[in-house]
């Protein structure tokens, strides 16, 4: 496993709970452990260790950060922001801080568990291949191949142990990494998570063998199974040593998930950094979520008319169905929840994105007596291309799945293709503000499906800000409607709308040509307006439109 650095720790747990004041040997700098430390006793020398200054006042933390500075320590975290800065800087040491009232024992939960599940190499497989390792042990000490499985009885690992008998259920499982269903087989499983104590299990169809089994559980929760192929000759102390086996994998089942969760973090931190250009490093942000090469910014949120009780809960029932979704399609997948929005990374025309990994993910082993012809693409395959309709006609699937399980309406939206994770912020505000504009007859759409509209949002957002683009003809036209219950207005706009043709116009106004005729000349009178100027004409369009609001249709 790579060791974590001081941007990994960063990356996790930085911003309000863990500050950065300065780290004048950048952040690739290694972080091995986080050491408490009283200030009463001298420094051991730990090099890459992380120094928390208990009972140290920040201003007082010179000494202590000369002192680690000669113990090869990679940085010393204080209490409270008004720490040395210039010391550290001068003795090589990174100085970090944790808020006032923050508990030493739970920053010190906080980074350890962090250096300890090292999210930067953590594969979506985590542990697997110590479970592959448990499987093997277990196998020689009981005498039979042994499989690990999770509680929807998918097998996690198995053993590989030359010489040990096998029957085609086993085969089977270990092809499609999911136990063959039936019957029989729910029936055991009902037995086997109702026992506390390996179980001895018939063979369920000719020509296979017996089992024996264990659950795998932590904390009264089942977390799996482990199961033991009877061959006949199966060790004396079999069930002993299965019981323990099980027992540690509970052990790993929980560190894999621990490390599972913590990349997860990690990778939402990432990828917010992404979306709001924040990132100090967006290609090396990129390759470590997995993305390369062009990438289109997909945007759900639930429908803000719908009345929704728990809309926190909900939003995270979102993301879920998102995330799926997208990994039964793309393979490896970022996604993040931000202000009630979910965002999805999808690959652009032309990149090249992993797929999903077949029956063996990369390092897992061949079963004895399989052969891999046939089997879906395994990881390391050649990597299939995928292109930008098919993101249109994904974002509608998952409206309508999301739709239907959570009750809600849903929109999406799909921001600008970039060339790179350097302009997702630029296609996250695509889509944010293609979002504004969708509606129940418009539930998903792209960018460029909707130009015009989204061109026109902004239009009115720029020019409601500057006082010199607000002024004009266009509020006299309206005033004077006002005070004389005139519709110059909406004359002016009907006759835009009709590319300045009188007939046109008066077909929208639902009035004889001449009419519009006559209110045109008022217009230019009363108003001050000159029409046949091209420049005013689309100046005051432009203001009806946008700031406004008219069309011909509403107007």
């Amino acid at each position: 496993m790579d060791a974590c650095t001081l941007g990994d720790l960063l990356d996790v747990v930085g911003g309000p709970a863990l500050r950065l004041h300065t780290a004048p040997a950048g952040q690739a700098v290694p972080v091995t452990e986080a050491v408490l430390h009283d200030g009463r006793t001298p420094l051991p020398r730990q090099p890459g260790a992380l120094l928390l200054a208990v009972g140290v006042p920040a201003a007082e933390s010179g000494p202590l950060l000369r002192a680690a500075a000669r113990a090869g320590l990679t940085g010393v975290v204080v209490r409270g922001a008004d720490g040395p800065v210039a010391e550290a800087e001068e003795h090589g040491v990174a100085l970090l801080s944790v808020a006032e009232d923050a508990a030493w024992h739970q920053v010190h939960l906080l980074l350890a568990s962090a250096i300890a599940a090292q999210p930067a190499a953590v594969p979506s497989d985590t542990g697997l291949g110590d479970l592959f390792a448990l499987a093997d042990a277990i196998a020689t000490a009981t005498g039979g191949a042994t499989a690990i499985e999770d509680p929807r009885q998918r097998i996690l690992a198995y053993s590989t142990v030359p010489g040990q008998p096998v029957d085609e259920d086993r085969r089977q499982g270990i092809l499609g990494r999911q136990v063959p269903a039936s019957a029989e087989n729910t029936e055991q499983y009902r037995r086997l998570f109702a026992a506390d104590r390996p179980l001895r299990l018939p063979a369920l169809a000719d020509g296979d063998l017996p089992r024996l089994a264990m659950p795998v559980r932590a904390g009264g929760e089942t977390l799996g199974s482990v199961w033991v192929i009877d061959g006949g000759s199966l060790a004396p102390d079999a069930e002993d040593t299965l019981a323990q086996g099980a027992s540690t994998a509970a052990l790993l089942l929980l560190r894999a998930r621990a490390a599972r969760e913590l990349a997860r973090h990690r990778g939402s931190e990432l990828l917010r950094r992404l979306l709001d250009g924040t990132a100090a490093d967006p290609p090396t942000a990129a390759e470590r979520l997995g993305l390369a090469g062009p990438a289109q910014v997909a945007a759900f949120v639930l429908d803000s008319a719908a009345s929704v009780p728990d809309a926190e809960r909900t939003a995270l029932r979102l993301l879920d169905v998102v995330r799926l979704q997208c990994e039964a399609r793309y393979g490896r997948h970022a996604g993040v929840l931000v202000d009630g929005v979910v965002y999805a990374v999808l690959p652009g025309p032309g990149a090249r994105e992993q797929g999903r990994a077949g029956v063996e993910r990369a390092g897992a082993r061949r079963p004895e007596g399989v052969s891999t012809a046939g089997r879906s693409t395994p990881a390391g395959a050649p990597l299939r291309r995928t292109n930008e309709h098919s993101h249109k006609k994904l974002a509608e699937d998952i409206v309508a799945r999301a739709g239907q399980a959570l009750r809600v309406p849903v929109r999406a939206a799909l921001g600008e293709v970039v060339p790179d994770a350097a302009g997702l912020a630029d296609s996250r505000a695509d889509a944010d503000l293609v979002l504004r504009v969708l509606d129940a007859d418009l539930p998903v759409a792209g960018v460029d499906e909707v130009r015009p509209r989204v061109t026109l949002l902004r239009l009115a957002e720029v020019m409601g800000e500057r006082r010199e683009l607000t002024a004009g003809a266009w509020r006299r036209v309206l005033a004077y409607d006002a005070a004389h219950g005139t519709e110059y207005a909406r004359t002016l706009v009907c006759w835009f709308d009709a590319g300045c043709d009188m007939a046109g116009a008066a077909r929208l106004l639902a009035v004889h040509p001449n009419t519009c005729r006559y209110r045109l000349r008022q217009l230019q009178q009363h108003a001050g307006v000159d029409l046949d100027d091209p420049d005013e004409r689309l100046v005051l369009w432009l203001q009806l439109r946008v700031l406004a609001g008219l069309t011909g249709a509403t107007a």
